[in-house]
């Protein structure tokens, strides 16, 4: 008996160290994300799940459950926070009222179709932005700007008539999630072609280089579908100002990585 009993306490030894060692692990796997810029505490069980659905690291985990990207689009969703500034958000988690209305438009009187409205400080850094571009022989023209929640909850249904939902979702948004509601939101060509070819001209090359001096940033992307919502639109610009506009350039993010990077933190 006496042989047996410092086995068994060994045993017992054994037994404690290695609960107490998955103990440790476990504490370490439920706060791996404490120690990472942007966490939020209340999202911890949201940040582990998405963690068990993906392959991204623990940084690109927290920003993107942030966005709401752990969430189906329009699922989640929010009213969109800091109205009539440069740096509000309205995308498929975050929405604008039927009620809202920019405080500072203007009506275009150049570089755009006749009757469209947009936010001044937008339309003047526009024209500014035109003007140059034409000392290259290139056009810049707006065709659409500032919609009321009526307007886009027409185009919205009407798109429905020949897509279904599923499809539609991908290149427009339902009422109360345009951007366009927020009257700092442009659709351009040049003069000569069809928006949609807006990516086979020069004009659109020039974009690509100089948009962001002036404020403006390509909104939908080309491969950020993923965290856009939305297919790659050439044509669709959004005003940022220049110091967000030349942070997104030069870090080829998307205006909701930056706005949870620096703006909702």
């Amino acid at each position: 008996m006496k042989k047996i009993i410092p086995i068994i306490i060994g045993i017992i030894l054994i037994i404690t160290i290695i609960v107490k060692k998955n103990t440790k692990n476990d504490i370490k796997e439920i706060n791996e994300f404490e120690n990472i810029p942007l966490y939020k505490k209340e999202l911890q069980k949201e940040y582990e799940l998405f963690k068990k659905n993906t392959n991204f690291e623990n940084k690109k985990i927290v920003l993107y459950v942030n966005i709401g990207l752990n969430k189906p689009f329009y699922e989640g969703t929010h009213p969109s926070k800091y109205l009539n500034t440069n740096y509000i958000l309205v995308n498929k988690y975050n929405y604008l009222t039927k009620n809202y209305i920019q405080k500072n438009l203007v009506i275009l009187d150049e570089y755009s179709i006749p009757g469209l409205r947009l936010n001044k400080e937008a339309y003047e850094s526009f024209k500014k932005m035109s003007r140059d571009a034409q000392k290259n022989g290139l056009n810049l023209r707006i065709i659409s700007a500032y919609r009321s929640f009526e307007y886009q909850e027409n185009l919205y249904n009407k798109y429905l008539k020949y897509d279904n939902k599923e499809i539609v979702d991908t290149y427009s948004a339902r009422a109360g999630y345009s951007e366009h509601q927020t009257g700092l939101t442009i659709d351009i060509d040049n003069k000569r072609q069809d928006y949609n070819k807006f990516h086979l001209t020069e004009e659109f090359t020039w974009m690509q280089s100089n948009a962001y001096k002036y404020g403006f940033i390509l909104r939908y992307p080309k491969d950020k579908e993923f965290i856009t919502g939305y297919k790659y639109e050439s044509w669709h610009y959004r005003y940022v100002g220049y110091l967000i506009a030349n942070y997104i350039h030069e870090h080829d993010i998307t205006f909701e990585e930056y706005y949870y990077t620096f703006i909702d933190k």
